[in-house]
């Protein structure tokens, strides 16, 4: 009966550390599987913090990226090339020095002479150095019928037009970016050398005599039309030009 009692409470006590050890085990599995859960929750954290700061990151990097683009723009403008105003003088020069020299010389020349024919017409005084015979007889020109246009003596009109020439044919005339100065240049020298030619017609055929010094105004006018002529033929109507816009050279 002793003997009994002691095998079933060693067997109870035997089953007791048995179910003990089964609990242990149990209760170990979940710890562990609960610790690996919390872990590979933490490592998925951490994968999605990595993946976060790796996305910030290169959030971080575009945006520096883009600020240096915006840097490198605004750098880029700054250093393009501004444009400021300056004079382009091969353009605006118009014609030839020469031909704007010739021309005012010429003027200035023809001017000369129809002062001095306009001083002898009013003081009917003999003009130096002129015969006063044969087919060159100066006084019988000045003082015959066709010396007066509309009552106005041919000097007085030669002398207006000269005075007119010489301003139109002067370099500030010349290099001037108004169309209209260089249209009533070439429209006078028009009317000048049409003039000429009447004067002309009348000295050959009316009045049977030339004067040297009418013929002198006459040789000039015709060169200074054939100048303006060629002048706009070459240059167009239009010489000078005004100011236009080019880009400024940067410093090396």
């Amino acid at each position: 009966m002793t003997a009994s009692k002691s095998s079933r409470a060693r067997n109870a006590r035997i089953g007791a550390q048995a179910g003990g050890a089964r609990n242990a085990a149990k209760s170990g599995t979940t710890v562990k599987n609960g610790g690996t859960a919390r872990g590979g929750g933490a490592n998925r954290s951490g994968g999605a913090d990595r993946s976060s700061g790796a996305g910030t990151a290169t959030r971080d990097r575009n945006g520096r990226d883009q600020v240096r683009t915006g840097a490198a723009r605004n750098g880029a403008t700054a250093r393009a090339p501004r444009t400021v105003e300056v004079r382009d003088e091969a353009a605006e020069r118009g014609p030839a020095p020469w031909l704007q020299i010739a021309t005012l010389v010429l003027a200035l020349a023809g001017l000369g002479v129809s002062i001095y024919l306009t001083i002898a017409h009013f003081t009917e005084s003999a003009l130096a150095g002129c015969s006063e015979s044969g087919l060159v007889n100066c006084t019988k020109v000045t003082t015959s019928p066709q010396s007066y246009v509309f009552g106005i003596p041919v000097a007085v009109l030669g002398l207006a037009f000269f005075v007119f020439a010489v301003a139109i044919m002067s370099p500030w005339a010349w290099q001037s970016a108004r169309r209209e100065v260089h249209l009533v240049r070439i429209a006078s020298m028009v009317v000048g050398i049409g003039f000429v030619l009447y004067l002309i017609y009348a000295e050959l055929f009316i009045i049977g005599s030339i004067c040297l010094y009418c013929t002198s105004v006459h040789a000039i006018t015709f060169v200074l039309f054939v100048l303006t002529a060629f002048a706009a033929a070459a240059w167009g109507l239009k010489p000078g030009r005004p100011w236009r816009l080019l880009p400024a050279r940067q410093p090396d």
